[in-house]
């Protein structure tokens, strides 16, 4: 693997820059831009509108390819299969951050414009991150759970993929701000793969392994429709209400959980907000027009039963 000095990629995004300044030629028409989410999943149709209306209206193509599995390797030969497409940008959200380093830094160095938003590659010559800070948005979950917990009880942490960089940091999130409660107490963290099914079962064993447990959070958008449905049955129904449950993204299952009263609160992100700044950055630094791009934090909001009619994404 080839290992970049900050010289090295001082003169990799120069030669990139300088490379889109070339396009300033092309007329919008003739520029092609590609978005990656990380996986087939509700939050990424919100990116994907976004995208498509930002492509619309910059009069740009636009193609929107999903992995068909969270492997690095996959999202690595789709990038490949774009830079044999020629296409002049590229946005993704990263599920192996250190797999698509290589790949990434290759595209920018051919003078394909990439960046990446959601779930960031920090270490690669990517030129900017689109999305939500996810160290952030993690510590406002762990103190909205510890305000809804009066500081002390036994929590578990429901996640995606144990490796993607966006949840882990919003898991250091969650730990950084517990660390304020000392009676609060992380008693395990379970994977998914973002599997809705598999998630089910993750906490259906949650629950019988802790019959003490005060709270869960959903660090993923599947967490929070799982621990809704789990709820939901006979089994654990007598736990509704009484462990305290935070999730992210405002799926339809888990906008219903909040309004059946299983999830105290959502941490929602600004997907399409994501997907439409993506495109319009791309396009920016393909034209020349963006030369010093810094990363955007789109935000979260806290949303619960009394906002739940007027928050925007």
């Amino acid at each position: 693997m080839r290992i970049f000095t900050k010289s090295t990629r001082a003169a990799v995004l120069a030669l990139s820059a300088l490379a889109a300044t070339t396009a300033l030629a092309k007329d919008a028409g003739d520029i092609t831009v590609a978005v990656v989410p990380k996986v087939a999943v509700p939050f990424f149709d919100d990116c994907n509108t976004g995208a498509q209306e930002a492509a619309d209206a910059l009069g740009v193509k636009y193609q929107w390819v999903v992995p068909q599995n969270t492997q690095g390797s996959t999202q690595v030969k789709i990038i490949e299969d774009l830079m044999a497409r020629h296409v002049d940008g590229i946005a993704i959200s990263v599920n192996e951050p250190k797999s698509v380093e290589g790949i990434i830094n290759q595209a920018v160095e051919a003078g394909i414009a990439v960046l990446t938003f959601d779930s960031d590659s920090a270490n690669s010559n990517r030129s900017m991150y689109i999305g939500t800070i996810n160290e952030e948005a993690g510590a406002t979950m762990g103190r909205s759970m510890a305000e809804a917990l009066d500081g002390k009880g036994k929590v578990a942490i429901v996640t995606g993929q144990l490796g993607a960089s966006n949840l882990n940091e919003r898991i250091d999130g969650v730990k950084k701000a517990l660390a304020e409660y000392p009676d609060i107490e992380i008693v395990a963290t379970e994977g998914t793969e973002d599997d809705l099914a598999r998630a089910v079962s993750v906490t259906e064993a949650l629950l019988r392994a802790n019959p003490d447990l005060s709270g869960i959070f959903g660090i993923s958008q599947v967490g929070g429709p799982a621990v809704a449905k789990v709820l939901a049955q006979k089994e654990f129904n007598d736990r509704a209400g009484v462990i305290k449950v935070f999730a992210f993204d405002d799926l339809p299952d888990t906008i219903k959980g909040v309004e059946e009263g299983y999830i105290d609160g959502i941490m929602v992100q600004r997907p399409v907000t994501m997907g439409k700044l993506a495109v319009e950055h791309l396009v920016a630094q393909i034209q020349g027009e963006e030369t010093n791009p810094q990363d955007v934090d789109t935000g979260v909001t806290v949303v619960t039963k009394d906002n739940l009619g007027s928050y925007t994404k």
